[in-house]
């Protein structure tokens, strides 16, 4: 199984405490800590993804389930009327984030703020986050994490100016957050709320 490379130092930790508790045998906190230090593993991983073929299809950038689907105005970067997909990653979810399109990345923006539950709407608006728009041959995309109760690390790979695929790993949030896309008015989202996506690969809409 493939591993986000900042998984690895909260790994060593889990599995050097998970040693210490069997070097002592203190068997009852070997039993609690094991899942604990094997859900950490898992928490990072990091799998391949396929992305489905076609131009005009827009893909999850997360794992998770969809929460939101609504039309609002973005005026950071797309400059007017959007289509805002959001999807909750849960502490189980792959947490590598990906991006929905080809394109470049031609805005970044790190935003400070507060950790409500990223479930909830305003936390969109409210919550620590990380904005990357992509400017693509056929519009624009802005992407948002969004960290959540328990999140308090926002990783972004790419500066301005890189040349991007879709499906292509775009960073990581740790532990529980929430990943908005707003398409361009016009763009069709394809999925709605309660359905699950898996990132690179699930067609979250279409290009007008």
């Amino acid at each position: 199984m493939r591993v986000a490379p900042e998984g690895w130092p909260f790994i060593a930790i889990a599995f050097a405490v998970l040693a210490v508790l069997a070097w002592f045998r203190i068997w009852p906190a070997v039993v609690v800590w094991l899942p604990i230090a094997v859900w950490v593993v898992a928490f990072f991983r990091d799998p391949v993804r396929t992305p489905p073929a076609g131009d005009a299809l827009i893909v999850a950038p997360a794992d998770g389930r969809v929460v939101s689907v609504i039309s609002v105005d973005e005026p950071t970067f797309l400059g007017g009327p959007a289509v805002r997909i959001a999807i909750f990653m849960n502490v189980f979810n792959v947490h590598v984030n990906r991006y929905p399109s080809d394109g470049r990345v031609a805005h970044r923006h790190y935003h400070p703020g507060r950790f409500l539950n990223a479930a909830v709407d305003k936390a969109s608006t409210e919550n620590e986050r990380s904005s990357i728009g992509l400017e693509t041959t056929r519009g624009r995309i802005l992407i948002r994490q969004i960290a959540g109760l328990v999140a308090r690390r926002i990783i972004t790979d790419h500066p301005v100016g890189t040349a991007v695929t879709r499906g292509q790993r775009l960073g990581l949030i740790r532990f529980g957050s929430r990943v908005d896309v707003f398409l361009p008015a016009g763009s069709q989202a394809l999925v709605k709320v309660g359905d699950v996506t898996v990132a690179g690969e699930t067609v979250i809409g279409s290009w007008p």
